[in-house]
This record gives C-alpha cells, structure tokens and sequence, in this order.
C-alpha cells in the first residue's frame, strides 16, 4: 500500500507539473499573440504617418516650385518695369537737356 501511494503522489505530481507547465505555455502563447498584435498596429499607424509626411512633402515641393515661378513672374515684370521706365525717360522732352 505504502508504495502506491508513493506511486500515486508522483503521478499527481507530473500531471500538476504537466498542466502549470501547459498553463504557462498558452499564457506565454497569448502574450505573444497580443504582442503581434499590438506591433501590427503599430506599423499600421506608422504607414499612415509615412503616407501623411510623403504627401506634406510633396504639397511642400508643389509650394516651393509655384513659389518660385511666382519670384520668376515677380523678377519678370520688374525687369519690364525698368525697361518702361528707361524708355520713358529717353522719350520724355523735359528730361532732356
């Protein structure tokens, strides 16, 4: 009888070891997947902010390039201006001496 018993304890202490074992191992399971999880929208937030800062660069490079054509109209018409200007005073009969 002594030596069942003994048996008995050893069994129930393998199968309680055995389900803490498979216990920890699906939480540890879990976690993982929920880490997955959370890394996964993770890099969905950062594909939108990649996509969000790709298109506030390209409207940045459209505004440069359309304020620059603006600085070359605005140098353009000065240009023009002067020109007037020197052919005004060439014409103009007061002004000659």
């Amino acid at each position: 009888m002594r030596g069942t018993v003994i048996i008995l304890i050893v069994v129930a202490a393998i199968v309680v070891l055995a389900a803490v074992a498979i216990a920890v191992w699906r939480q540890r399971a879990r976690q993982l997947d929920q880490k997955r999880v959370e890394a996964s929208e993770h890099r969905q937030q950062a594909d939108v902010r990649a996509r969000k800062a790709e298109q506030a660069q390209l409207e940045a490079e459209h505004a440069r390039l359309a304020a620059d054509e603006q600085t070359d109209r605005a140098r353009k018409e000065q240009a023009a201006a002067e020109e007037h200007r020197q052919q005004a005073q060439e014409i103009d009969p007061d002004l000659k001496e």
